[in-house]
């Protein structure tokens, strides 16, 4: 059989190929989750879940649990997904799944509603098979991940909190493969740490600069002195910490005006060699040394966070090795993912998903035939975890 039969045969008869097709017709642009969580609560509430809408501002979340005693074993995710762009450049609507060379065309097809069907369908298959299994199981999903991330999932973990509601163990289908599915398991996140920089100068005509101040030769050394820095060597786990400026605005209006003012935005991904508040402090310590007259504000996206070898780990290493024939990478590479707010709740969080090549790109795409080989892991974990 071709593989372009193949294909076709997997659109047709694959359950969780046909949830994917479903999802992504859905334009679920963040914070929109357009009717997605609610096909999802249909298929759980027949296996017997309590889905629990959690609505915060414009954010659509949905907490949704089977059993009441421990452990409690989690599938996170997300249903929005980010803008498709120029809808000219794509070769088919991004809103209308299109099968071409083995693969599913469509925006969030990789990032990540394949992750949610993938989950959907192995828990079903789970539950024929096991539906007296100890613990329990649940999904914490959010439609707002690819967004600010400020009413998704971090308000859904302070919520369970405050009820004393916590989770064991975490899988989050995000799009952490490489080349090959499973190839890379995450294990862990850096933090991210944002800085809001305004250096204040006096303006003033370049013809005179006795006369002012300008804030771009102010700036100068003081940014190559933070490019330059090693800030650490990694460890074990985590690779350096890294230091970039992402925005950089200067104007005096004129090309005979020097400016008054300059404003930066700038990013460190750091390693667990440093807490936030202690990169905050030797940042503003370079600046206090310059003389600089700046302002600087502080935006932190999370902590970094590590799920130590365990139950969790060693179960994902195994379903990925006996539906791939090989171990995958634990790695802490990549940015950032919801993990970072379900960690620090005590749960040990791992990453497995499809290849991320094509995520936030025109003609975004996934794998077909990877889509029930996923669900085999999940399926596969479950079964390791909770039986």
């Amino acid at each position: 059989m071709n593989a372009s039969r193949a294909s076709d045969l997997l659109v047709q008869n694959d359950p969780t190929v046909r949830l994917l097709d479903e999802l992504v017709r859905r334009v679920s642009v963040t914070p929109d989750d357009a009717g997605c969580q609610q096909l999802l609560i249909e298929r759980l509430e027949r296996l017997d879940f309590h889905c629990e809408s959690m609505p915060f501002g414009d954010v659509c979340n949905l907490w949704a649990r089977r059993g009441n005693s421990g452990p409690l074993l989690c599938f996170a995710g997300h249903t929005d997904v980010v803008p498709p762009g120029d809808e000219a450049l794509w070769q088919s609507n991004p809103f209308e799944p299109s099968v071409r060379d083995g693969n599913l065309y469509a925006r969030g097809a990789a990032d990540m509603k394949s992750g949610l069907a993938a989950m959907i369908v192995a828990i079903e298959q789970f539950l024929q098979q096991h539906p007296d299994h100890p613990g329990s199981i649940a999904l914490l999903i959010t439609s707002d991940e690819e967004g600010r991330a400020r009413d998704g999932t971090r308000k859904v973990i302070e919520a369970l909190t405050l009820r004393g509601e916590a989770i064991d163990w975490c899988i989050v289908g995000e799009p952490s493969s490489q080349e090959q599915l499973g190839d890379i398991v995450r294990i862990g996140r850096r933090g991210s740490l944002s800085g809001l920089l305004t250096i204040n100068g006096v303006q003033g005509h370049v013809a005179y600069p006795q006369l002012a101040d300008n804030p771009i030769r102010r700036f100068a050394p003081v940014l190559s002195a933070l490019h330059e820095m090693t800030w650490d060597d990694g460890n074990a786990h985590f690779p350096p910490t890294s230091f970039q400026v992402v925005e950089l605005q200067s104007s005096g209006g004129a090309p005979n005006v020097t400016p008054g003012t300059l404003h930066a935005r700038f990013n460190f991904r750091y390693s667990t060699e440093w807490t936030h508040s202690q990169l905050q402090q030797k940042v503003e310590e370079i600046f206090d040394s310059s003389g600089i007259d700046y302002a600087l504000r502080w935006h932190l996206s999370g902590e970094p966070f590590l799920t130590d070898p365990g139950k969790l780990t060693d179960a994902v290493t195994r379903a990925v090795r006996e539906v791939t024939g090989t171990d995958p990478e634990l790695s802490t590479g990549g940015g950032t993912s919801d993990g970072r707010f379900i960690a620090p709740a005590g749960a040990d969080v791992v990453e497995l998903g499809v290849v991320n090549a094509s995520i936030h790109k025109v003609n975004e795409h996934v794998c077909i035939a990877d889509l029930p080989r996923l669900t085999q892991m999940y399926q596969r974990i479950l079964e390791l975890l909770l039986r």
